[in-house]
């Protein structure tokens, strides 16, 4: 089932019959370095984590690729919501051999998209670390801009560095909008 999507991207549910997959992807060494987390999990572990994950409030998506025409799960993305202000902080996670083709950049867009019109949010953010200037790029692309910096707040290839915090608002999410091309003829 895919909710919302373009030509090439798609989002769809979460689902817990992924969960090995979405652990083959966590283990990727340069995804543990991008999210600066210290040392891989079990598949066990993930296994019961998926569990709280899928009774919990955050907003989950299972990104599609579409551009060989048949929906391929290639990664995810999370909005992580607190409603009494209407904002969430955003997560991606894209498959290694997902990675420099656009879809990163789509997922993201589609999220923003849900974020503002489906779950009307006003303002969705993010942290990255600093040397990830591919991520930082890809991030500004599609909509999100620098709001500010955590200095020494992270580490990257075992060197401290900073975290860029960047923020996307509702009210300049410009574009074309998925969701809203659903209702109108």
């Amino acid at each position: 089932m895919l909710w919302i999507g373009t030509d090439t991207c798609a989002l769809g549910p979460y689902r817990s019959d992924l969960v090995e997959t979405y652990w083959r992807w966590e283990q990727d060494p340069s995804l543990l370095v991008g999210y600066g987390r210290q040392g891989p999990e079990s598949l066990e572990a993930r296994t019961e984590g998926m569990g709280h994950q899928l009774r919990g409030e955050n907003i989950r998506f299972t990104v599609y690729d579409l551009t060989d025409g048949t929906p391929v799960p290639a990664g995810v993305t999370t909005l992580l919501p607190d409603h009494g202000v209407r904002t969430a902080e955003f997560v991606i996670m894209l498959a290694p051999e997902a990675r420099g083709r656009g879809l990163g950049h789509g997922a993201t867009r589609l999220t923003l998209d849900y974020a503002f019109h489906v779950t009307n949010l006003r303002m969705v953010w993010l942290k990255v670390l600093a040397p990830n200037a591919a991520g930082i790029n890809a991030y500004a692309k599609a909509g999100f801009r620098r709001a500010g910096m955590l200095r020494q707040a992270g580490y990257w290839l075992g060197q401290v560095c900073d975290e860029i915090v960047m923020d996307a608002v509702a009210s300049e999410f410009g574009g074309p909008s998925v969701v809203k091309s659903l209702f109108t003829p």
